[in-house]
């Protein structure tokens, strides 16, 4: 594979990994209502759930791409609804004052990348507009695809110490972070389904 075309996919890849989506922008809610140490389940969870998507993908690539238009079409009306309504919770959530409250859990972001239309797309993309036509066997798919995962991962840790940063002025502007939040994520349903 030439250089050129490994620089290329680690550019989409990054571009695509820090961009503003349904993960990160949770990562970032939670760390800025619940604190690093609450939020920690939770991002295991979307880091967790990154790794098995990517592996998902690297699996359709290889195998049942006849499946995916309609599985990917299903995907996204479901991501949608779900990103609607995070982005709804998002808009309408407040700091948490009460130290006794439940943590965000791994689940919550272990699921919710299952859902996140945007990482498969990311990952089918990088494969079939990068990888596949220089090799297609399922150890090379795996290979980049958890490269995708781990570039993701940092992105979402990214966005985490970000929400460490402005922890102290969201509990005095969180009404207005919050909205701005939830209209990234609409924007996000927006780009999903034109």
């Amino acid at each position: 594979m030439p250089g050129y075309v490994l620089g290329n996919f680690f550019i989409f890849s990054a571009i695509n990994a820090f961009t503003p989506g349904p993960g990160n922008i949770l990562a970032l809610n939670t760390v800025t209502n619940y604190g690093y140490k609450k939020g920690r389940p939770l991002f295991w969870g979307i880091f967790a759930g990154y790794y098995v998507v990517q592996i998902i993908c690297a699996i359709f690539v290889f195998g049942v791409s006849a499946f995916l238009p309609n599985m990917l079409g299903m995907m996204k009306y479901i991501g949608a609804a779900y990103i609607l309504w995070l982005a709804f919770h998002i808009a309408i959530s407040k700091p948490s004052a009460d130290e006794t409250e439940k943590s965000a859990s791994f689940l919550k972001g272990f699921l919710l990348q299952f859902v996140n239309v945007k990482i498969y797309l990311f990952g089918i993309t990088a494969l079939t507009g990068y990888i596949t036509d220089y090799s297609a066997s399922l150890g090379v798919l795996f290979l980049f695809e958890l490269m995708i995962a781990t570039i993701g991962t940092i992105a979402t840790l990214t966005w985490v110490g970000m929400g460490v940063l402005i922890q102290r002025a969201y509990v005095k502007y969180y009404r207005a972070i919050n909205v701005i939040l939830a209209f990234t994520l609409l924007e996000c349903v927006y780009s999903m389904l034109r």
